[in-house]
């Protein structure tokens, strides 16, 4: 059904800021998006380590491990210097190496791909649900080749991606499955802690993130030879003869791929105080969060990109928060154009677009990064794998269909409500905007992910 858009009536003025009417958000923000929380705890437990000389070892680590583990209900967790860092030994963890492939979503941040090139593999990208901007089940099996080894899946935004479609694909295929829990640690999938179900797991722990512990990544497993080899693999005081996988004994001593990749006593410290409130602010999260979404239930032009939590899924602390965006009915107005009218309202961080689509840009085409005398990505490859511009229409267009909305880190709904009141009045004045509307850019979003301040 076509919807009528408001039009003013000649020589009124339009209530919309970005024509000089009056903005829709006007008290301050205070603490309403401050992240990370950081109280006296966090404070005493660096202050523990710093005093003690600590920063280098590992046994606050170990616990921060151990408490984590518990917390995910799996029987590994090893801590790493960054998110990157836990996902290249997550690849490692299940052996993938040269000429080996990666199935991986097209819109990710770089870090959920890129490492398979320091293990002589390299990287196909599926495309992704246009709905959730997750992993898209049904463009997984054309990607699979004698030389697949494992899929990719990133929680993107916080959305749990389809688990039970993508397990059975990769046990269908004989795959395995690496989830990505960066945006999405502590979130649930009908019950299940994302980051349990994969057969490893690694997420970053940056302090852009819902669980934010200054800088540093963690990796979880069901499986112990996965977790032995990850530890093998860079955390050199850790690898000694000691190690349960049989396999690796005459090895320890030295880190086999060369990487001192242990988290930093400082991080741990503070992940062990997060992690002990996470649940609990996390929860208010999604309720204010929730409750933004529910005042902009059935406005012209928006769509909640949120889970539907009745079915035992959540979005945990959220995160990168997105919308997503019909043009259609809006009478074609450009998500440039309603994002700029949005910002003019008090929403500062109201952008377009998300993550452009990897599989466009330059390093996984042209570059040689090691000296093959070809591009690395197919260097230990024996066919041509770069996908060219048309071949992932969703991730390739996505970037004009979202942009950032706020990241309410308390429920305030008085304070959330002017927040939603913008979004909503440039909606109903959207007809207004077709004036001076340049349109998009054809590839809207970054390479690195843009972090709101709201």
């Amino acid at each position: 059904m076509t919807k009528t858009l408001f039009s003013p009536a000649p020589g009124t003025q339009s209530p919309l800021a970005l024509f000089a009417g009056g903005k829709s958000v006007t008290r301050e923000p205070g603490d309403l998006f401050t992240w990370p929380i950081i109280t006296e705890e966090d404070e005493e437990a660096t202050l523990e380590v710093l005093r003690a000389g600590n920063m280098s070892g590992t046994d606050v680590t170990r616990k921060f491990e151990g408490e984590f583990a518990e917390w995910m209900g799996v029987p590994y967790a090893l801590g790493f210097n960054n998110g990157t860092a836990s996902l290249l030994a997550a690849m490692f963890g299940l052996g993938i190496g040269v000429g080996d492939e990666i199935i991986c979503p097209a819109t990710t941040y770089w870090a959920s791909a890129l490492p398979v090139y320091s293990l002589g593999g390299t990287v196909v990208f599926a495309d992704i649900d246009p709905m959730t901007l997750c992993l898209d089940p049904n463009d997984i099996e054309r990607h699979i080749s004698s030389r697949t080894k494992a899929i990719i899946v990133v929680h993107y935004l916080g959305h749990p991606a389809d688990m039970d479609a993508i397990m059975a694909i990769a046990e269908k295929h004989g795959l395995k499955v690496i989830e990505d829990v960066s945006h999405a640690l502590g979130g649930l999938y009908k019950g299940r802690k994302l980051g349990s179900i994969g057969h490893v797991a690694a997420s970053s722990m940056m302090t852009g993130k819902s669980l934010a512990i200054g800088e540093g990544g963690m990796l979880t497993t069901h499986d112990q030879e996965v977790h032995d080899r990850a530890l093998a693999f860079g955390h050199y005081e850790r690898y000694t003869e000691e190690i349960p996988t049989a396999s690796l004994k005459r090895f320890a001593g030295i880190p086999l791929g060369g990487f001192k990749n242990r988290m930093h006593q400082l991080s741990s410290a503070v992940g062990r105080v997060q992690l002990r409130h996470y649940d609990r602010r996390c929860a208010e999260i999604r309720k204010a969060m929730n409750h933004f979404w529910d005042l902009l239930e059935g406005v012209p032009g928006l769509r909640a990109h949120r889970v539907d939590e009745s079915t035992g899924s959540n979005m945990a602390g959220w995160y990168g928060n997105h919308g997503l965006y019909r043009a259609e009915e809006l009478g074609g107005v450009s998500v440039t154009r309603f994002c700029e009218a949005v910002r003019a309202e008090g929403v500062s961080d109201c952008q377009p677009g998300c993550n452009k689509p990897l599989h466009s840009h330059p390093i996984f085409n042209e570059v040689d990064i090691y000296g093959h005398g070809r591009p690395t990505r197919l260097a230990n490859s024996v066919r041509d794998l770069r996908q060219p511009q048309g071949s992932l229409p969703v991730a390739e267009g996505i970037g004009r269909q979202v942009y950032f909305i706020p990241w309410f880190k308390h429920y305030r709904p008085e304070a959330i409500s002017e927040y939603a009141s913008a979004f909503r009045k440039v909606s109903e004045h959207a007809a207004e905007l077709k004036v001076a509307d340049s349109g998009d850019e054809e590839n809207l979003g970054g390479w690195n992910f843009f972090h709101p301040t709201t």
